[in-house]
């Protein structure tokens, strides 16, 4: 973890530091003098693609960001309000040096935040943010720009007949869908591509309002989406985030189907179509045992990754895999993309079910989740596990007590003061148990207080 980047780029209240004037155009200027050497300039258009969620500081950061990236030499293609995949699609189509994005995600509306895309459309690795975050410290003043400013919406109507490519519209024609767009970069896209594939369109959530971005709506508040899914008798709903890179789904009944059944159902789709290598999906140290434990019985073997897109992106790429995610809704094809995306995904899982003739339902009733409990211990410092005495041995004996049907997992938390204890087994009483174990030892270890 940066001093200025976290898990996903620069992320703060809009207005209050990082995200300030001043620093916003070092962020862009420095950034784009490291990029260029990393990126191969030579072989690419010095140009950087740029779009923004519906957040009301998006325009005034796109000023201050621009001016920076121009003052680099770069010029800049505003796509305007457009998902954060459409960045990474566009980038590589254009051929352009990387690509940004003004977002905070799935955060609510006061936040913003500004994330860099290669020009191979994949997240930047650290090391390379490091390097930004040096420059930053070490350049006193921006110069003026040079380079030059215009609108791009050709882009968002490239990133539409790309969607629509990846599927079979003849299976989807006529399928009733609900769509929630949290009010945020997917508001217009979403429900275009959907209908132009002959899809009969419920939609929810769809204002351009940054002040309602992901208030009580998207990813993180579905369920409005599952009632008015069952209620409206839809084949399926779809929540997206404020940036649209990703989504969590619903049944026909209103039934919740987060990032994991939709990992899940794919890669069971895909090896049957001989399309899964290895037979292997991508998912996170976080991810359910019991979705885990039904896909390796299925014949699927599950690499787990640290938590965040960027590490499940490069474990896909590394072996060459098909399909791989989050829980959260980040999921990745890299078929079609270096990079969740929302739309993409749920165009996708929708296929996949269609094609097997089975209502939505079914997917939702393959498998159950283990019980679950997941605990944060708010802590000051944060010393290596490793050097506690007894702990991770008295963890690994926790888990030993799940009787080889559950695990425990602990880790500190990559943007805040806390220790994160994750317990899943078979046994509710005995995860509860688990858990309070799990945090009565690591406080037994250190001064961690209640």
């Amino acid at each position: 973890m940066g001093k200025y980047f976290g898990t996903d780029g620069v992320r703060a209240v809009a207005g209050q530091f990082p995200l300030t004037e001043e620093f916003i155009k070092k962020l862009g200027y420095c950034a784009l003098k490291e990029l260029a050497p990393y990126a191969g300039k030579e072989h690419l258009k010095n140009q950087v693609i740029i779009a923004r969620d519906t957040r009301l500081s998006g325009p005034a950061i796109l000023k201050s960001l621009s001016e920076g990236i121009r003052a680099a030499g770069a010029d800049v293609l505003d796509m305007g309000v457009s998902p954060t995949p459409s960045v990474a699609d566009a980038v590589k189509q254009t051929g352009s040096l990387c690509g940004v994005v003004i977002s905070a995600s799935h955060n609510p509306p006061e936040f913003n935040g500004i994330k860099f895309f290669s020009s191979r459309g994949t997240k930047l690795p650290e090391e390379l943010e490091d390097k930004i975050e040096r420059a930053i410290e070490n350049t006193p003043a921006v110069p003026a720009p040079t380079g030059a400013y215009r609108s791009a919406p050709e882009l968002v109507e490239g990133y539409k007949k790309f969607l629509m490519s990846t599927v079979d519209a003849s299976l989807l024609k006529g399928t009733k869908v609900v769509l929630d767009c949290a009010n945020g970069a997917s508001y217009e896209i979403a429900p275009a591509v959907f209908r132009a594939l002959g899809m009969e369109v419920t939609v929810m959530a769809d204002a351009n309002d940054g002040a309602v971005i992901n208030a009580g709506v998207g990813a993180l508040h579905t369920e409005k989406m599952q009632e008015l899914t069952r209620q409206s008798g839809a084949y399926a709903g779809f929540s997206f985030d404020g940036d649209a890179d990703r989504v969590i789904a619903s049944d026909e009944k209103g039934r919740q189907l987060d990032g994991e059944y939709i990992i899940a159902a794919s890669a069971l789709a895909l090896k049957e179509q001989g399309r899964l290598p290895a037979n292997k999906a991508v998912m996170t140290v976080m991810a359910n045992l019991g979705c885990i434990n039904y896909l390796k019985d299925a014949g699927v073997s599950v690499e787990l990754t640290p938590v965040g897109d960027k590490y499940v992106a490069q474990s896909l790429e590394k072996e060459g895999l098909a399909v791989g995610g989050e829980t959260s809704g980040h999921i990745i094809f890299p078929y079609y993309s270096n990079t969740g995306d929302g739309i993409l995904s749920a165009l996708q899982f929708l296929q996949f079910a269609k094609k097997s003739g089975l209502p939505m339902s079914t997917f939702a009733a393959k498998w159950d989740k283990y019980p679950c409990e997941l605990r944060a211990l708010k802590v000051t410092q944060k010393p290596a596990l490793d050097t506690l005495p007894g702990f991770l041995e008295g963890i690994q004996t926790l888990e030993n007590k799940l009787g080889g049907k559950g695990r425990v997992f602990v880790r500190y938390s990559g943007t805040e003061p806390k220790l994160r204890i994750l317990v899943e087994g078979a046994d509710a009483a005995l995860v509860t148990q688990t858990a309070e174990a799990a945090e009565a030892l690591y406080r037994s270890k250190t001064e961690a207080k209640k």
